[in-house]
């Protein structure tokens, strides 16, 4: 596969601040920069940034930024979706900066989400160093976690992430919701994490991001940010449980923009050699309760 892993997220906010306060002094990110233009960079690991929050009306995602591990790869697989007439843009100098990246191309998929294919992120020269009393995040060589959206038409959407952009198939899971009816996800890998990106046939939110995940390297840390949540009153929209296909352990809080950031541990990684695509008819072993009201 030519995609290594999840590299950064684009956020808009209405609210950069808040977005701030929430990422520094509830999830533990470090501000890494903030920009002349009002962009603020948040890191978790060795990378110079893994969120641009920019401030944007919209309070949703604006785009994803997939990184690939060298520069002919990236143009091989630039070729093959240009091939298949799906329009690229090769970023501008300019463009390239404020992504800190050595190289950039920007498209759009099925649902007209914002795609950035890139190569050579900028790490940063200091260790991260979270302003939370955390044992860090689970990223590195398996990227920011994961993004869970939702799409206009579910098999031209698995077929272009699949046969185009190169990911493998995880498994499936399909279950009923009140209000919505049946919801069938797919889940996407594109190195051991379980996925780094989902797709639901229906929408589950508002926002054409419906949450994004960060991992915690201890399960004590979840626990903690849990309490925390509830002490500081925020609004924790699933409460803490297991999921049955990554297995990990979280649970889910708003964020300032209205969609949720799922805080976990314990996801498991796939190995290619003997993964098999399997199906499930729950989201969860166990918890995981939605908020009432």
């Amino acid at each position: 596969m030519s995609i290594s892993q999840l590299g950064y997220a684009g956020i808009g906010a209405s609210d950069v601040g808040a977005w701030e306060r929430f990422s520094v002094e509830i999830l533990g990110l470090e501000v890494s920069e903030r920009g002349p233009d009002g962009n603020l960079y948040l890191r978790m690991d060795e990378h110079h940034h893994r969120f641009i929050v920019e401030p944007n009306a919209k309070d949703d995602l604006l785009y994803a930024g997939w990184e690939v591990s060298n520069v002919e790869s990236l143009e091989r697989l630039v070729a093959k979706l240009e091939g298949e007439k799906i329009p690229v843009v090769r970023a501008s100098a300019e463009e390239k900066e404020k992504r800190k990246v050595r190289e950039l191309f920007r498209l759009q998929d099925p649902n007209g989400i914002a795609i950035e294919l890139f190569c050579g992120p900028l790490l940063s020269d200091k260790p991260f160093r979270s302003p939370r009393p955390i044992a860090g995040f689970r990223a590195g060589n398996l990227g920011l976690g994961h993004l869970v959206l939702a799409a206009r038409d579910f098999e031209r959407t698995i077929a272009f992430y699949r046969d185009l952009l190169g990911f493998r198939v995880s498994d499936f899971v399909q279950m009923t919701r009140p209000g919505i009816g049946t919801v069938t996800l797919a889940f996407f890998h594109c190195n051991p994490r379980h996925h780094s990106l989902a797709f639901s046939s229906a929408s589950l939110s508002p926002k054409r991001l419906s949450h994004f995940m960060i991992e915690l390297n201890s399960l004590d840390d979840v626990g903690a940010a849990y309490y925390l949540c509830q002490e500081k009153k925020l609004p924790i929209t699933m409460s803490l449980g297991r999921h049955i296909n990554d297995q990990m352990l979280s649970f889910y809080v708003q964020t300032p923009s209205g969609y949720n950031v799922e805080y976990g541990w314990g996801g498991r990684l796939v190995d290619d050699a003997t993964w098999t695509v399997q199906q499930y008819r729950t989201g969860s072993v166990w918890g995981h309760l939605r908020a009432q009201g």
